[in-house]
C-alpha cells in the first residue's frame, strides 16, 4: 500500500545507552524516508557515545562498547542527520515521548538549529496502543503476521514500525474509533495530518510530557505541585519557578519550550503605569519653597555667605551710616586757596 504524502515522512529509531533524555546518548540511528513518489531512502549512522555503555543496555540492542569505538561522536554527523531529514514529517514507535526529544537533545548539545515547527509526528504506537494494546513485536506479528528479525535493533524495528503503520491504515480505513468523551470518529485513515492529531492526543508541549495543552489550547504543567495550572500563571505568581526550570535536571528542550513561554508572557504582561514625572516632582517642588519661604520669615535667617561677616558684626542688621567728624574752623590759608583757585588767568 502507497501512503498518501505530501512531503516526505522520515520514519526512525534510535538506540541509546539508556532511557534517561536528559542524560542518555544514542548510539545508533537508522531513518527510512517515504517520498511522496512511493520511493524511499535509508540511512543508518553508529555513534559514540563518549561514555560506556550499560551492560544490560547492550544486552537489549546488541551494541556494545567495541562496536562504537571507532564511530564518530553526534556533533560529528549531526548536520547530515539534520539535512537528511529537513524536509520531512517524523514517524516513529513511541517517538513522541523518547525518540523525538532524544533526538532534539542530541541536536541542541551539537549546535544544530532544527526546528520542529510545521512539521507532523505520526506516533505508530499511539495508534496500536489506542486500538489495540500491543507492543512492537506483537502488533508486528498482529498486523503484519510477521515476527521481528534481529529485534532491538535500529534498522530492524524502523522497518517493522513501517509496515506496522501500512498495515494499520488498510486494516482500520473504515473503523470507527470512540475517545474517553463519547466522540466517535474514524481516525485512522491515508493521512499524514490526521494520523498527526490521533497521535497526539495528549498534546505535549515539550514530548516528554512535562507541559501539555489544555482543552482551551494553553500550556500547563503536567507534573508537582503546579500540575494543571497555566505555565504563565505559575510564572506571574511565582517567578522563581522559571528559574527552577531552567537550572533543574530537565531536557533541554523541555527547557526551550519553557524559555519560550516565559518570553511570551513578558512581552504579554500588563506593564506597570509610570506616574507623570512632573506630577511627582511638582508637590515636592512646592514644598520645598514653602519651607524656604518659612526660613526667610524666621528673624534668625541669615544667608549663608554672610553668617561669617555676622559673627563679628554684630551690627549688621543696622542701616549703614558714614561716620561723623566735626567741622575744622576756617582760617586764612583756606580762604588763600579758595582765592587762588578762583582768580582769573
Amino acid at each position: 500500500m502507497k501512503l498518501n504524502l505530501k512531503r516526505p515522512l522520515a520514519f526512525f529509531d534510535l538506540e541509546t545507552t539508556g532511557t534517561s533524555v536528559g542524560s542518555d546518548r544514542v548510539i545508533e540511528i537508522a531513518i527510512i524516508k517515504l517520498l511522496p513518489d512511493g520511493s524511499e531512502q535509508s540511512q543508518r549512522w553508529l555513534v559514540s557515545p563518549e561514555r560506556p555503555i550499560p551492560l544490560e543496555t547492550s544486552l537489549i540492542h546488541g551494541i556494545y562498547d567495541d562496536d562504537v569505538k571507532d564511530a564518530p561522536v553526534f556533533k560529528t554527523i549531526a548536520q547530515e542527520v539534520a539535512d537528511f531529514i529537513a524536509d520531512s514529517d517524523l514517524a516513529g514507535y513511541n517517538s513522541n515521548k523518547f525518540d523525538i526529544p532524544m533526538l532534539m537533545e542530541e541536536f541542541l548539545r551539537a549546535g544544530i538549529e532544527f526546528s520542529l515547527d510545521g512539521r507532523h509526528f505520526v506516533d505508530v504506537q499511539n495508534i496500536f496502543h489506542q486500538m489495540e494494546q500491543r507492543t512492537l513485536k506483537a502488533a508486528y506479528r498482529f498486523y503484519c503476521d510477521k515476527d521481528i528479525i534481529n529485534a532491538h535493533s535500529a534498522e530492524a524495528d524502523t522497518r517493522a514500525t513501517m509496515e506496522v503503520l501500512l498495515a494499520q491504515i488498510e486494516r482500520y480505513a473504515d473503523t470507527e474509533w470512540e475517545d474517553k468523551k463519547g466522540n466517535k470518529s474514524i481516525p485512522v485513515v491515508n493521512d499524514v495530518a490526521a494520523l498527526h492529531e490521533f497521535t497526539n492526543l495528549h498534546r505535549a508541549v515539550d514530548f516528554v510530557g512535562r507541559m501539555v495543552y489544555n482543552e482551551d489550547g494553553h500550556e500547563v504543567f503536567n507534573f508537582g505541585k503546579h500540575k494543571g495550572k497555566r505555565v504563565e500563571e505559575v510564572y506571574e505568581a511565582e517567578p522563581s519557578y522559571f528559574s527552577w526550570i531552567m537550572q533543574g535536571d530537565f531536557p533541554l528542550y523541555t527547557k526551550r519550550k519553557a524559555e519560550e513561554i516565559h518570553k511570551r508572557w513578558l512581552q504579554n504582561r500588563p506593564k506597570p503605569v509610570k506616574a507623570d514625572n512632573k506630577a511627582e516632582q511638582q508637590p515636592k517642588q512646592q514644598q520645598d519653597n514653602n519651607r524656604l519661604k518659612k526660613d526667610f520669615q524666621k528673624p534668625h535667617f541669615k544667608p549663608h555667605n554672610q553668617q561669617h561677616h555676622n559673627n563679628s558684626n554684630n551690627n549688621y542688621n543696622k542701616p549703614f551710616k558714614k561716620k561723623e567728624e566735626p567741622a575744622e574752623p576756617v582760617n586764612e590759608d583756606m580762604l588763600q586757596m579758595l582765592a587762588n583757585k578762583f582768580k582769573k588767568a
